[in-house]
Order: C-alpha cells, then structure tokens, then sequence
C-alpha cells in the first residue's frame, strides 16, 4: 500500500484529500505546517507527499529542497499561487507536478497515480499501441523492430509516456530533458517532437498543445 504524506494548513482541504485518498487505498498521514512534516520525515519513508507552498513555519520551497537533498520522495505541489512563473519555480525546482486550488479531487488522484506509476522501479515496459518501451535498456520496438531514437530522443518520449494525458509545459520538458531553461532554442524541441511522431507513426497521438507545449494523448 502507497503511503502519502499531505502538508497543508486548510484541515478542510487536508481532510477532504485523505478521505477520498483512503477510499483508493491509499494510506495518509497529515501535517499541517513545514516544520511537522520535516519531524515526520525523519521517522518515516513515504512514496508521495503533497505539498502546500504557502504553510507555516517552514514553506513549501524550503520543504522541498530539504526532501529532495534527503529522500528524493516525489513531490506535488498543491497551492492557490497560479501564476505560470510560480508553476515554473516549482517544477524547476524539482517537483514533480503542480497543481492549482481549486482543484478537482480525480484529477488530483489522476495525478498521483501517474506520479506512483513513474517511480516505480518495476514497471520496466512500457506499451502503447503496437510500440513497446524498455525503460531499463533504453530500447524502443514497433511491433518486432527495434525504432533506432537518440538518447534525447528517448528521454523524450519517456517523459511524455510517463505524463502522457498531460499538457507538459514547453518550460517543464526543456528542463527534464535538456536540463536548462528555455531560451532562444525553441526550435530543438519542435524538432525532437517531429522526429518522435514520425519514428513511431504518432502523429495523431502526441498533440501541440498552442502556446503551452504537447501532450501525449493515449
């Protein structure tokens, strides 16, 4: 059973979360400032945590870079703060996803199990269609035949196949798969999406999603 950890400060919204979470399975434990999450942190592991930028003592920032120097424990951020530059500063700063108050509960669940599915270590294929992924080796077949991609390539595609249903910002993927900001190279992302439709035949599967960035319907 997958345990989360939910940092919030509105025990509305904390209660709400680890109800509906409970009934998926999942087990919960709660803190309602930075500072108890931190000691709860210290004495126990957790496969996700949840976590509210703007709480008490210790913030959401703080939070997370103490998590990711410590366990490197997934990370969605649930805030009110909806601005893109905010959205980026928390992706950029490694959460894993982030999402805005007010939110609905099964696209949050929705969420979290794409996270959970991501980071575990044992779902090594991945299979889409007549395409199949080997995480492990790094090798891409279209039914039989092996799909020659470069190592950016793959990267890719991984990302997108692990969000796939998600919008990624043009932001997010540069910064997973180039692992800078994006500048003035708008172009080597375009590029790398075409070269991807074209290998596996995906042209209708991974959608440009205008002025935000793609998104791999599945």
């Amino acid at each position: 059973m997958n345990r989360i950890l939910i940092v919030e400060d509105e025990i509305a919204i904390s209660d709400l979360i680890k109800i509906q979470l409970q009934e998926k399975n999942y087990k919960c434990e709660t803190a309602e400032n930075g500072e108890i999450a931190a000691n709860k942190l210290e004495k126990q592991t957790y496969d996700l945590i949840l976590l509210d930028i703007m709480i008490p003592k210790v913030d959401g920032y703080e939070l997370l870079e103490y998590i990711k120097k410590t366990s490197g424990t997934p990370v969605i951020f649930i805030t009110a703060k909806s601005q893109i530059a905010d959205k980026i500063k928390g992706l950029n700063q490694g959460a894993d996803d982030y999402i805005t108050k007010p939110f609905n509960i099964e696209e949050l669940i929705a969420r979290i199990e794409t996270i959970l599915r991501r980071y575990n270590k044992g779902n090594e294929i991945q299979k889409i269609g007549n395409i199949t992924i080997n995480i492990v080796s790094r090798t891409v077949k279209k039914e039989e035949q092996i799909i020659p991609l470069t190592p950016k390539e793959f990267d890719l595609l991984i990302l997108l196949v692990q969000n796939q249903n998600f919008v990624l910002y043009r932001e997010t993927i540069f910064e997973k798969v180039w692992g800078e900001e994006l500048e003035f190279e708008t172009r080597t992302l375009d590029l790398h999406i075409q070269r991807l439709r074209k290998k596996l035949d995906w042209k209708n599967k991974i959608k440009t999603i205008y002025k935000i960035g793609y998104m791999l319907e599945v």
